[in-house]
C-alpha cells in the first residue's frame, strides 16, 4: 500500500514522530513517503496563513496527518491545509498530534476532533488517531511506541 504521511512541524517533534511511523509502516512492507507542509511566513506571528508547500494527496492509497497542538487546539496551519484538500473520498486516514502537556483534555482531544471533522467532511475514513506527548527536556513519552503501533495497525 502506498501511504503518505503529511505533517506540519515547526520544532521537529511532529516530524520525528512521522519518521517513526514511516519506519514501522516500511517494516510492514508499505511504500511510505513523508510530505511536509510549509508556510510563506511565520504562522505564529501572521494570522493570515499562506501555504508555500501544500502536499498533494493524489497517488496515495492511505494517508496519515500529523500536527502539533498550539494553544490547546489544532495548529491553524493544519486546519488551513485540510480545508484546502479537494477530496479524501474512499481513503483510510490516521491522525496524530504532538503536544507538551500530559493531559489529553489540554488540547489533544480538541485537536484530534477538529482534524477528524475536517477529514470526514472531505470523505475520508478515520481509522485511528493518537496523541503523542513530547516534553522539551525528555522527548517523546514512553507511550509513543504503543501509539505508533495503534496508528499503524489499521493499515496491516
Amino acid at each position: 500500500m502506498r501511504i503518505g504521511i503529511v505533517v506540519y512541524s515547526k520544532t521537529g517533534n511532529t516530524l520525528s514522530a512521522a519518521k517513526e511511523l514511516r519506519k514501522e509502516l516500511s517494516n510492514r512492507g508499505h511504500d511510505v513517503s513523508i510530505e511536509r507542509i510549509e508556510t510563506k511566513g511565520d504562522p505564529e506571528k501572521d494570522p493570515k496563513i499562506e501555504l508555500k508547500i501544500a502536499p498533494l494527496v493524489e497517488g496515495y492509497d492511505a494517508l496519515i496527518f500529523g500536527s502539533p497542538v498550539w494553544a490547546f487546539r489544532l495548529c491553524p496551519v493544519m486546519s488551513v491545509y485540510l480545508k484546502g484538500i479537494p477530496s479524501l473520498a474512499g481513503r483510510k486516514v490516521a491522525l496524530f498530534v504532538t503536544k507538551e502537556l500530559s493531559w489529553k483534555w489540554l488540547g489533544g482531544g480538541v485537536a484530534i476532533s477538529k482534524m477528524r471533522k475536517l477529514v470526514v467532511d472531505k470523505g475520508g475514513k478515520v481509522v485511528s488517531s493518537g496523541i503523542i506527548v513530547w516534553k522539551k527536556k525528555t522527548g517523546a513519552s514512553s507511550e509513543m511506541p504503543r501509539i505508533i503501533k495503534d496508528l499503524v495497525d489499521p493499515f496491516v
